[in-house]
Parts: structure tokens; C-alpha cells; sequence
């Protein structure tokens, strides 16, 4: 199954991932691994309800990364893990992650 991953920043700023040929992240791992972005990245919940929803996190993650943690080849390999975790997590194959409206679309 072909999957792809696209985090934009708007129209001129738009960065995809397609992970075919790129080894899956297992659920769990891909839970872990945004986990632990969204600590080191001190994000805080979108939202006041308690729970922090998975696509929140994406949100949250990509939001606190910024633009050139997708756009800069030394930050290429933190970017993939962010496409594989997303894709893992989200479960569609394709996944559109839009940074200013704070959408994500599929």
C-alpha cells in the first residue's frame, strides 16, 4: 500500500513524504515516538478537556517543530519519523496535515 504524508505550511510551503519503500512504524512504537516529541517539544494540549486526541499531538508536534524541522535535509531523518509515526497512528494512506488552520485531512 502506497502512503504519503503532507505537511504544509500553506500554499508555497508544502513538504511530502511518501513512505513507499520505508519501513512502517509499528502502533505502539509510532505512539511512543510522538509521545516523546510532544514532551521534548513542550507542546501543550489544544484543547481543555484532559485528553491530548492523536491528531492534536500531530498538530501540536508538527506546529512546535516548525517549517524547518520538514524543510532542511539535517532534519530529514526527525521528518520521516514524523510521516511514519502520523501515517502509523492515523491509519489512512494519505494524511494532510495543514499547520496554519490546524487541520488534518485525509
Amino acid at each position: 500500500m502506497h502512503n504519503e504524508v503532507d505537511v504544509s505550511w500553506g500554499e508555497a510551503a508544502n513538504y511530502r513524504f511518501d513512505l513507499r519503500g520505508v519501513e512502517p512504524m509499528d502502533k505502539e512504537a509510532a505512539r511512543e515516538w510522538l509521545d516523546a516529541q510532544f514532551t521534548a517539544l513542550e507542546c501543550e494540549p489544544i484543547r481543555s478537556v484532559g485528553k491530548v486526541l492523536t491528531v492534536d499531538k500531530v498538530l501540536t508536534v508538527a506546529q512546535a517543530a516548525g517549517e524547518d524541522y520538514f524543510s532542511k535535509p539535517e532534519h530529514r531523518e526527525w521528518a520521516v519519523n514524523f510521516a511514519r509515526a502520523t501515517s502509523a497512528l492515523l491509519g489512512r494512506p494519505i494524511v494532510r496535515v495543514d499547520v496554519p488552520s490546524m487541520t488534518i485531512g485525509y
